[in-house]
């Protein structure tokens, strides 16, 4: 090796390992907060919805019915589905905890959190979003949804995080994403049960129902401490 290929290669280790820390540093301040309040609702959908958007007026409500019960909403931080689930559920003095990111278009948190954290990562700001969660909620969205919904149940299915309930809020959305699950198994790509993992329903009577089922958990608790699965059993129609 000539010493100008040494000395690219420590410019470049010094590039690496500078970059190494600031994801670390991105992602110990998420799991920080992530330490302040108990494992609530976590709620995932598009940001290009507007409020006035049947799926939106859907995640108003289910926000509002979680925060009614107790329970801590937690969502991306941005606008449209993750707006409407935050202002549901602190119309009426609900915990609502926005994790957002820095995008290019810059995104920025939705006037209806009561507690915020911005991330430069999608990796560690997706690890805090799941680490905060004891049920899962899916409204439709673009790809960063598709990439949240497609990560989860990949690690339930591996056993790398532990079970919770997962809901698809939107039958006619998800219904093509049904059939491309049942596609799969019939090519022997995953396994027959893996398709219990989630749950497609309209009904976001049932999200309130699994949570109200797991209760609260302490802050000091956390099921990806040991790996303890939720407690609610969610079964498909």
């Amino acid at each position: 090796m000539s010493k100008l290929e040494e000395e690219l290669l420590k410019k470049l280790s010094i590039a690496d390992l500078e970059r190494a820390n600031a994801y670390a540093k991105d992602l110990g301040r998420g799991l920080q907060i992530v330490r302040t309040f108990p494992q609530g609702v976590t709620i995932f959908g598009s940001a290009r919805l507007p409020q006035d958007n049947k799926y939106c007026k859907m995640a108003y409500d289910l926000g509002r019915m979680l925060a009614e019960n107790g329970h801590a909403v937690i969502t991306g931080g941005g606008p449209g589905i993750m707006e409407a689930a935050s202002h549901g559920a602190y119309e009426i003095g609900g915990r609502t905890i926005g994790l957002n990111i820095t995008l290019a278009h810059e995104q920025h948190p939705n006037p209806y959190l009561t507690d915020c954290l911005t991330f430069e990562y999608f990796f560690a700001r997706k690890v805090s979003l799941a680490m905060s969660a004891k049920v899962f909620v899916f409204f439709p969205g673009g790809f960063g949804t598709m990439d949240e919904i497609s990560e989860v149940l990949c690690l339930m299915q591996e056993k790398k995080m532990p079970k919770m309930p997962v809901f698809l809020i939107g039958e006619d959305f998800w219904k093509g994403f049904d059939k491309t699950i049942g596609k799969m198994i019939s090519l022997k790509m995953i396994s027959a049960g893996d398709i219990d993992i989630f749950h497609i329903t309209d009904d976001i009577n049932k999200v309130v129902e699994a949570a109200n089922k797991i209760g609260h958990p302490k802050v000091s608790e956390n099921f990806y401490d040991g790996f303890r699965e939720a407690s609610a059993v969610v079964g498909k129609n």
